[in-house]
């Protein structure tokens, strides 16, 4: 679910470039730590630290805000 979400951030300039200037995470980081907990957490906690965005992304995804929200928690604990 996170890499979808990251899919759908990435698919709008505009927020891809918020994500970026917010986590620190250039695109090269960001592509080599696709397997990575501690990114795709990072790139769950984004969309949580802004409930429109984590809202238009549960959309978009078909899943409820508070599921996708959970990600981060499993993928960081």
């Amino acid at each position: 679910m996170a890499l979808s979400a990251l899919g759908w951030i990435i698919g709008q300039p505009d927020r891809a470039e918020r994500l970026l200037s917010l986590t620190g995470l250039s695109p090269e980081a960001l592509r080599e730590g696709l397997g990575d907990p501690a990114v795709l957490g990072a790139v769950i906690e984004f969309l949580r630290a802004h409930e429109p965005d984590l809202i238009a992304a549960a959309e978009a995804l078909g899943v409820e805000p508070g599921e996708l929200a959970a990600v981060a928690e499993r993928l960081i604990a």
